[in-house]
């Protein structure tokens, strides 16, 4: 029996899950628009192009026109987030929720923008002299509250919008219902807060300023100590805590560290001093080189650990994830294969990207690494390659170091410790999807294939009576059930095609893999009964 201790554990856990499915929404529009401008920030640079990109050229015009389309993500991040989240905590009507989340953190906005300019001296802020702190956010000036402050006000709409969306008014009222009420409701709710944040805020900035002197001139430490944490909170999904403050947030650039870069980018392009010393924030965004140098050496590893007879289709699993990996960045359908058979391995593997995240760093390193090589070179490689082109040639030879001494740390440990890592045990048939193959050959719908896989997954988790919430992140299928004693073993869904099953009470991880959103969309049209069950699967 679970004490009433342990339960509450597994609710949180099961939040920080849907937490995490949530802040990837808006974090998905960042890559593409990142390339954009880094691209164009290219194209529009006479030093790399020619005089066709002067300013006042037509091609010049263009790609500058290009360029500010790419940065209507960055310049509205704060709103895809309080959306965002919106959208992925809300329990019903997502769409409504999100509106409404857009609507009253505007409000929130146009409150703080009107304290400050009628009160400003009370709250020591003066919006019209005031140099930093202070931000346009969809047109409203207003304090500079960043991710946090968007994520903080979007968490009290979405527990307005689970309180009183389906709250039912007298009849005479009920033009005032579901979202009207969660808009009537929240419209006080937001001046409190926004008289709240005038409050607080200016102090909470100051604080945020002292960090980012710390951490800027704590040097090889703070990069080690913020490299480990971020990938060893991984499993947990606590690592959105430890990277999303420095990426997106201010705690050591104003803006977070891919918004100062790409607005920067074209300076640190037409600069050849140090990376390091042009900016040394970009430290706390070097995880990324685990990607493409820490991944290949741990494949490697498992390929010459594993039994002669396993080796072909070590390759079958290898192959896919370390790309995956290498060019996207996405490290979590590898990661899972290993990680709950030698979690030690896992802790081994955040030690080492952290010491090369180091190393690498005090050769000179710096910018903006959290994805995969794709992400690098065009944020990076292509368009500082000019003045940098030897920090990158450093880059790329140390990390062939990197990968040789991951290779020869994991097998000697695999050996040593004889970890089951896949290919030593008798069966890793887990890792591939023949079912499905066979069904797409007898020519089946595509999509069928996905109705098929989360039926599957929906029985091995007790079927739809015991589904209290599902959401999803880049690979994994999150679901918190009612009852987990009715959640069969693993091999029930590894026998789907899954990758493996996180577990923690009632909050469970289906490593699914990229197609994920197209699994979790099918998986909730069965529990709400919008498709039917599959015939056969039982």
């Amino acid at each position: 029996m679970a004490t009433a201790e342990g339960k509450k554990h597994r609710i949180g856990m099961a939040e920080f899950q849907r937490f995490g499915g949530a802040m990837l929404t808006p974090v998905l529009f960042f890559m593409f628009s990142g390339i954009v401008v880094a691209v164009t920030s290219v194209l529009t640079n006479p030093m790399l192009v020619g005089e066709i990109a002067n300013e006042g050229t037509a091609w010049n015009g263009f790609w500058n026109t290009v360029a500010n389309g790419g940065w209507t993500v960055f310049n509205n991040m704060e709103i895809l987030f309080a959306i965002g989240l919106a959208y992925g905590l809300s329990n019903e009507a997502k769409g409504r929720a999100a509106l409404e989340a857009f609507v009253l953190y505007m409000t929130f906005n146009v409150f703080i923008n009107n304290l400050l300019a009628f009160f400003g001296p009370m709250f020591h802020v003066d919006l019209a002299t005031a140099e930093t702190g202070i931000k346009a956010i969809g047109g409203v000036t207003t304090l500079d509250t960043g991710f946090l402050g968007a994520i903080l006000v979007s968490g009290v709409i979405v527990a307005l919008h689970n309180r009183f969306f389906n709250k039912r008014l007298p009849e005479w009222l009920g033009i005032f219902q579901g979202s009207a009420l969660v808009a009537a409701v929240g419209f006080p709710v937001m001046l409190a807060l926004a008289f709240a944040f005038c409050l607080v805020w200016p102090t909470v900035q100051a604080g945020i300023n002292q960090l980012q002197y710390f951490m800027s001139n704590a040097g090889l430490l703070g990069v080690w100590v913020y490299t480990f944490l971020e990938k060893a909170l991984l499993p947990t999904g606590l690592h959105h805590f430890i990277y999303s403050p420095f990426q997106y947030g201010p705690a050591v650039v104003e803006g977070g560290i891919t918004y100062y870069w790409m607005e920067h980018l074209q300076q640190f392009a037409s600069s050849s001093e140090s990376l390091t010393t042009l900016f040394p924030a970009g430290g706390f965004q070097l995880q990324g080189l685990s990607n493409f140098f820490g991944i290949p050496g741990i494949a490697l590893a498992f390929y010459f650990t594993s039994r002669k007879e396993n080796r072909k289709k070590m390759l079958a699993l290898c192959i896919p994830g370390v790309i995956t990996a290498a060019l996207c960045g996405i490290t979590e359908p590898f990661d899972y294969t290993f990680l709950f058979v030698a979690p030690v391995l896992f802790f081994v593997h955040a030690f080492l990207a952290a010491t090369f995240a180091t190393v690498q760093y005090a050769f000179g390193l710096s910018g903006d690494f959290g994805g995969g090589l794709i992400d690098v070179f065009a944020k990076n490689v292509i368009p500082l390659g000019q003045n940098h082109l030897m920090t990158y040639v450093v880059m790329f030879a140390i990390g062939l170091v990197s990968i040789a001494v991951y290779f020869i740390v994991f097998r000697y440990l695999i050996l040593k410790f004889d970890f089951q890592t896949p290919g030593r045990g008798e069966d890793i048939e887990f890792h591939t999807k023949s079912d499905y193959r066979e069904k797409m050959a007898a020519g089946k719908e595509s999509n069928a294939v996905f109705v098929d896989e989360a039926a599957g997954y929906l029985v091995a988790l007790g079927g739809a009576a015991n589904i209290v919430s599902v959401t999803n992140c880049m690979t994994r299928l999150r679901v918190s059930v009612s009852d987990e004693t009715l959640v069969k073993d693993d091999k029930a869904f590894l026998e789907w095609g899954a990758k493996g099953v996180v577990r923690n009470g009632d909050a469970f991880q289906v490593i699914v893999g990229l197609s994920v959103p197209q699994v979790t969309e099918a998986f909730k049209d069965l529990v709400s009964g919008k498709t039917e069950m599959p015939s056969g699967i039982e």
